[in-house]
């Protein structure tokens, strides 16, 4: 090699450093975003793995969560209705959250911040039923993160933790979600909007697919 490639290669080396290029055409909200995602994403990863290892370890009998989380209407026992409702909310949220995200990159700011408001009053009605849910389980069931009466001492702490902290997200994502749609309202973000709102949905979303995980692993098993 010659000194004047030489010379060549380590200019074009110096200019593709110094011209600031990037790979992929990413915001460093949504980057950051994504980032925030993963981290959280070990944490319930954790939480689950940590729930499949203290239900194998107990030596009591673990509480039958088709019977635990039933409701009694007219006299007729519902394995599981609850809860069931609960997923169908947070998924018909998650569809009216895309929407939100398709509107806002057509430049419908009305239609988007419509569908977003929905989407916070579906998540606030799912919090509402948690904490039915949650009332329903330490007033009338007994049950503590410390004690349960029906089982295995390991099922209201396993329970509170995991649920809480994903209805903590639920919460957040609904101030969160509130706040983004006044701003789009008002015009806050002029030519970013799509943008924000599309990374206000990545958030929603995940809230969502963790909640598959949690409804599949804790209540289904």
């Amino acid at each position: 090699m010659n000194t004047d490639t030489q010379s060549t290669g380590i200019k074009s080396l110096v200019e593709d450093w110094s011209a600031d290029k990037q790979t992929f055409d990413i915001s460093w909200g949504k980057l950051m975003m994504w980032i925030f995602l993963l981290s959280d994403t070990f944490i319930f990863s954790i939480f689950l793995i940590s729930y499949m290892s203290v239900r194998m370890a107990a030596t009591s009998e673990w509480p039958p969560t088709s019977e635990v989380f039933a409701l009694t209407i007219n006299g007729t026992h519902v394995p599981l209705l609850l809860i069931a409702i609960m997923t169908f909310i947070l998924i018909t949220s998650s569809g009216t959250m895309a929407m939100a995200v398709n509107y806002a990159y057509q430049g419908n700011r009305k239609r988007t911040v419509i569908l977003m408001t929905i989407t916070a009053l579906l998540g606030l009605s799912f919090v509402g039923m948690q904490a039915f849910e949650w009332t329903k389980l330490i007033v009338e069931e007994g049950v503590r993160p410390w004690e349960n009466p029906m089982g295995a001492a390991q099922f209201g702490a396993i329970f509170f933790m995991i649920t809480g902290f994903h209805g903590l997200h639920v919460t957040g994502g609904v101030i969160y979600l509130m706040i983004i749609a006044n701003r789009v309202r008002c015009g806050y973000y002029e030519k970013r909007e799509h943008n924000i709102v599309e990374i206000t949905g990545l958030y929603w979303h995940f809230v969502d697919l963790v909640w598959v995980f949690i409804f599949a692993f804790f209540y289904l098993w």
